[in-house]
């Protein structure tokens, strides 16, 4: 139940990651469901990268507890899937906006 919860954080956060940009950076806007599947990837992709960085291992790692669900691994995860999901969404954008002008 625990990793369940572990990647709907991921998805939830890389989805508003993804719409933050869209609405930022108009030009790579792909619209609000574009920005939210594509932010929901970059969510996971983005923790699943983060997991492998060292040092940040930790703050992304496992977030279940001995007592429960651990509460600062969420919140890392969170950050980290909004950090991604904007970021794949402005890379997605920018190979639009690459291929329209083409």
């Amino acid at each position: 139940m625990e990793t369940v919860v572990a990647i709907l954080v991921q998805l939830v956060a890389g989805g508003a990651g993804g719409n933050i940009i869209g609405q930022l950076a108009r030009q790579l806007n792909l619209g609000t469901t574009g920005n939210s599947i594509v932010g929901a990837i970059g969510g996971l992709a983005g923790t699943w990268l983060a997991g492998m960085i060292p040092g940040l291992d930790g703050l992304v790692g496992a977030a279940a507890g001995a007592g429960g669900l651990d509460l600062g691994a969420l919140a890392g995860q969170g950050v980290t899937g909004l950090v991604g999901g904007g970021l794949l969404t402005a890379i997605a954008g920018i190979v639009k906006s690459a291929m329209a002008k083409s």
